[in-house]
């Protein structure tokens, strides 16, 4: 049995692909729902919109410090673990939240074999909180799924080359599996008024050094405000008391969270895309869209190709003179997989259960 630990948006779709997979092969799962993502629109909207599996438990720890937070989940992982360590043979986690930095800890504890989806991305910057978590856990992890060769280098610079794998990137697998079904499901001009769904651009802004740093937020704030466009920004719920006090500028026009579906639709809809997030680079590129990525770094280096995602620091000059680059339509390729990485993923799991209990039936 696996026992999978996922707590942010992100897992949650890549969770839905691979539970499907799981299942297929008869692998039984048991899902720990942390609770870093509380708020509806970040968190239970996932398991009814992509008929995510119910969580066996969730932790409820919503947000604190990085410590705290960190420390609350690794507890209640462990405890968890403690009570049904005879049942789960694996633990599976994804990315590089905090959630999975508990996970790799308490499962190594206990001598659990760690499961990482999507390992092997580095940004080189210690300075990111999910930098530490990700290098900590592909060096506790047993098995190793890479979205890319770029992964598979990156590990054996730190002396990890065994039971490593090329997957392909499951959110590949989740954006080809669900964008037909969000457009059946969702008209974007149901979820942005009319005069903003014919011309726009998709924002997304979360990370601390650009949301908690008023210097760096007051940039991109200007940056936006001379963009000749309307910008779309669904807020993440942190980020709302901050806003409040500065001079958000009349093109930018601020959206609660969207599910999972309506993201889909309106990033198909937009003509380019800003962010710091590390999961919508990729998207914006699967759906053929430029990108400026808001950091002066990014683990999905592949993307970076022929200006399709381009680095800018936060500030005013940085940002607009991005916005105004073209992009040559006729050199986008694919990256990151054939879409069916869920289904490699869970062939390798079933195995590697499959040797765990012949051992231990041999004991």
């Amino acid at each position: 049995m696996v026992g999978t630990v996922i707590g942010a948006r992100p897992q949650f779709i890549k969770a839905a692909v691979l539970s499907k997979h799981l299942a297929d092969a008869g692998i039984k799962e048991v899902i720990i729902h942390t609770g870093q993502h509380y708020d509806y629109k970040m968190s239970e909207v996932f398991f009814t919109e992509l008929g995510l599996p119910g969580a066996e438990i969730n932790l409820n720890v919503g947000s604190s410090s990085h410590g705290a937070q960190t420390a609350e989940i690794l507890a209640g992982i462990e405890k968890y673990l403690i009570q049904f360590k005879k049942g789960i043979t694996h633990v599976l986690l994804y990315g590089d939240t905090n959630s999975t930095l508990a996970g790799a800890i308490a499962a190594s504890k206990l001598n659990i074999p760690i499961v990482h989806v999507e390992a092997g991305l580095r940004s080189y910057n210690r300075e990111m909180p999910e930098e530490i978590n990700r290098v900590v856990t592909d060096h506790l992890s047993s098995l190793l799924f890479c979205s890319s060769d770029e992964g598979v280098r990156n590990l054996e610079k730190e002396g990890i080359a065994g039971n490593v794998y090329v997957s392909g990137d499951i959110m590949l697998d989740a954006f080809n599996t669900y964008s037909e079904i969000a457009h059946k499901k969702f008209d974007l001009k149901k979820i942005l008024p009319p005069g903003i769904a014919n011309n726009y651009m998709l924002l997304t802004i979360h990370r601390p050094v650009n949301t908690d740093n008023i210097s760096n937020l007051t940039e991109i704030l200007a940056a936006l405000g001379e963009v000749k466009t309307d910008i779309v920004w669904p807020v993440h719920p942190r980020n709302k008391a901050t806003l409040s006090k500065l001079n958000v500028p009349q093109n930018v026009r601020l959206f609660e969270p969207f599910s999972y579906f309506e993201m889909m639709v309106v990033l198909h809809g937009a003509k380019r895309v800003l962010t710091d997030s590390g999961g919508l680079q990729k998207e914006a590129y699967w759906a053929k869209k430029p990108c400026i990525t808001i950091r002066s770094e990014t683990e999905w280096v592949e993307t970076l190709h022929d200006n399709w995602n381009i680095l800018a620091s936060p500030e005013r000059t940085a940002i607009r003179e991005a916005a105004n680059i073209d992009v040559d339509r006729s050199s986008w390729t694919e990256l990151y997989g054939n879409g069916y990485a869920g289904k490699f993923i869970s062939k390798v799991i079933g195995a590697s259960i499959a040797k765990v209990q012949t051992a231990g039936s041999e004991i």
